[in-house]
């Protein structure tokens, strides 16, 4: 018989580095926060650098080392530096970082696209391809974080960031297929209505009278079968049980975290 690991053991992360980009604010930062309590040292990347020190401050009475990388995820230069720079290789990579701007199909301009699916679908190829490619045989785990709105065009206005989230999905599904047997594990978290700084400031929104923001939110809520928002922390232990060995069988999965949103 075989003998079963103790669940404390299972989801440790003692001993591992955990680079989480997005990691200032919102979805970032709560994982951030879990995977310290979980044992793991932290290497902690955004282009929000106050936001990131003060974050730092926060987890001091956490036992983990963290390092902290300001930097343009859009920038594939920043994030080839980034790399090179590292003296320790992280165990685990969550790509949390995006940006959701609202705008119309027909008013996108060519950089407007480009500045979304950059910061989106590309800064995660890259991060991914670092990761598997400096790792190599000693393998490692890589958690997407995706969007429902890449499954079901909800929001007015999203098409851009759609696609990019469609592209994160595809992308991570077919590095589970391709690198799973060298040790990767591959997945994505899709998360839906959780309340973050940026869903916050579209509320803010709806004060100023922007009534179609007050109907689809409506709309929303009597679609979502919780009967409430979620918040940035229950994204997080998502995370970490992706992060962890008690997902150990888990490869190329895209698992929504929104409060039963896409069954509805």
């Amino acid at each position: 018989m075989v003998e079963l690991q103790g669940l404390e053991k299972l989801v440790s992360l003692k001993g591992k580095m955990a680079m989480i980009t997005g990691a200032a604010a919102g979805i970032g930062r709560a994982i951030a926060r879990r995977f310290a309590q979980a044992g793991a040292d932290l290497y902690l990347v955004d282009i929000d650098g106050p936001n990131l020190d003060e974050f730092r401050a926060e987890l001091a009475s956490e036992e983990a080392d963290i390092q902290l990388a300001v930097i343009d995820l859009s920038s594939k230069a920043q994030i080839d530096a980034l790399w090179e720079g590292m003296d320790r290789l992280p165990d685990v990579l969550v790509n949390n970082a995006g940006v959701y701007p609202f705008r119309s199909f027909l008013d996108m301009d060519e950089r407007f696209y480009r500045d979304v699916i950059e910061t989106n679908l590309y800064s995660v190829s890259w991060m991914c391809q670092h990761m598997i490619r400096m790792r190599g045989k000693a393998g490692g785990v890589i958690v997407n974080i995706g969007s429902i709105e890449a499954l079901v065009a909800f929001k007015d206005d999203l098409a851009h960031y759609a696609v990019s989230k469609a592209g994160v999905i595809a992308l991570t599904r077919a590095l589970a297929k391709e690198h799973a047997r060298h040790g990767f594990r591959v997945n994505a978290l899709l998360p839906g209505g959780i309340v973050t700084k940026g869903t916050k400031n579209a509320a803010r929104e709806i004060l100023k009278f922007k009534f179609d923001l007050l109907r689809t939110g409506l709309a929303f809520r009597q679609r979502l079968p919780a009967g409430r928002a979620g918040q940035p922390d229950e994204v997080a232990r998502m995370a970490l049980v992706l992060a962890s060995d008690l997902a150990s069988y888990v490869h190329g999965a895209a698992i929504p975290v929104d409060g039963g949103f896409l069954s509805a």
